[in-house]
């Protein structure tokens, strides 16, 4: 009778873990919110009570339990258990000898009470089984006389406390009492039962663990439906807030930032889908403004005048010293507009091919922010300038910087117009 016993909790728990191993190969290509399956595994001590013949009695407690478990939760709080279970019952040093094996098998319902109770409102760690049911039982009597086995009905529950260790792996305590009916003989054998119903008891005290199965980051005993949308709502408020940085669009070419390689572009130029500037002939210097460079930058023509003026009377000294040459800058920046180093470029030239003049390099900012800052400001663009020309080649002693401070003679509140005084402008002397 016990090979049978043994040989049909055996396929029942080779079934449990086959259809559970199906079940997860069938939802592989659905996502889940949790894992649903585990496997028990715990040992530990027990204590019959109950019916012993005079004379006989155990240790308190025995050492000698053990069970093993699959378990299947519906739901993040409610499942079922299907459990073998195995103890040895025998005499204490001052007993009548005896030895009993029990072996047992049972399905539970399980509630979880982690779930239940919301304990994630104060621990993602400590959790809360609470476990009751029934199944079949048999006692094996081998000493001191060798009797057919007692078959048994029995009832049982019990609480679990868990420990979370990793996503998949569990430490567990139990504490189970186990109810049989029908045991005709007393836990030794030497002696009839004389009561009838639940006749026979034992407590067991285990440790053990549980081992999660899926592919989900959480198991059904830690995923709490607040705590999900919590975390969803988060997720959603973090990805709301990187689109609304990513469309951020600085220099306001049409491109955002996270798309823009070129996210200094000068306002009012056309970009292209990655937001540089449209350059053709590469020469630095955008497209859009390039005419108008040529017209206010024009080359030298015969007598010492520049052709593409008005009246065809400015020289070069006068487009330098009246600025029409400057040296533009973003707001707050020290830094020129690549499109003006063609400026800078220009007075070089004119210094190379007049080498007895001298410039001076006045620098001033607009009228946003404290005047004393913006003091500092206009000396430092002044000097950047100073800075390019020495390094290309102009000697230091012919240039002079200074700052210019606050150039009020734009409307403070136009944009377009702040940029034209953003800048450095020459004196030629």
């Amino acid at each position: 009778m016990k090979k049978v016993l043994l040989g049909v909790f055996l396929l029942g728990l080779t079934t449990s873990i086959t259809y559970a191993q199906e079940q997860n190969q069938e939802q592989e290509k659905e996502v889940s919110k949790y894992n649903k399956w585990s496997i028990e595994l715990a040992a530990g001590v027990h204590k019959p009570t109950g019916q012993f013949a005079p004379g006989y009695y155990t240790q308190t407690p025995s050492f000698g339990q053990a069970s093993l478990g699959v378990r299947y939760m519906f739901n993040n709080k409610f499942g079922l258990k299907l459990e073998g279970g195995y103890a040895t019952i025998e005499n204490d040093d001052s007993s009548l000898a005896f030895k009993t094996a029990n072996y047992r098998g049972s399905l539970q319902g399980v509630a979880n009470l982690g779930a239940i109770l919301n304990f994630n409102d104060w621990t993602n760690t400590f959790g809360l089984l609470l476990h009751a049911g029934g199944g079949f039982s048999m006692n094996d009597y081998k000493e001191p006389l060798d009797l057919n086995n007692d078959n048994m009905l029995h009832i049982m529950g019990g609480i679990t406390p868990q420990i979370k260790m990793t996503n998949n792996l569990v430490l567990t305590g139990d504490v189970s009492v186990i109810g049989n009916t029908r045991q005709y003989r007393t836990w030794d054998g030497t002696q009839l039962n004389t009561e009838r119903g639940v006749n026979g008891f034992a407590v067991n005290t285990s440790i053990g663990i549980t081992y999660y199965l899926g592919k989900a980051e959480k198991h059904a005993d830690w995923y709490f439906e607040e705590q999900e949308f919590e975390d969803t709502v988060s997720d959603l408020e973090e990805r709301l807030s990187k689109v609304e940085t990513d469309l951020i669009d600085s220099d306001q070419d049409g491109v955002p930032d996270y798309l823009d390689r070129e996210p200094n572009t000068m306002s009012g130029v056309a970009v292209d889908s990655k937001g540089i500037a449209v350059d053709l002939n590469k020469n630095g210097i955008p497209d859009e403004i390039e005419n108008s460079l040529d017209q206010r930058y024009a080359k030298k023509g015969e007598g010492g005048i520049l052709e593409g003026s008005n009246n065809g009377s400015l020289s070069i000294k006068d487009l330098l010293d009246k600025g029409y040459v400057n040296v533009y800058f973003k707001f707050n920046s020290t830094t020129p507009e690549t499109y003006s180093l063609e400026a800078i470029n220009y007075l070089i030239r004119y210094m190379e091919q007049n080498p007895s003049v001298n410039a001076e390099l006045v620098g001033f900012a607009d009228e946003i922010g404290g005047e004393a800052y913006n003091n500092t400001l206009s000396e430092k663009r002044a000097k950047k300038v100073y800075d390019i020309l020495v390094a290309s080649g102009v000697s230091a002693n012919r240039l002079t910087s200074r700052g210019g401070g606050v150039d009020n003679s734009v409307d403070k509140t136009s944009s377009p117009a702040r940029q034209l005084v953003r800048r450095v402008t020459f004196r030629i002397k």
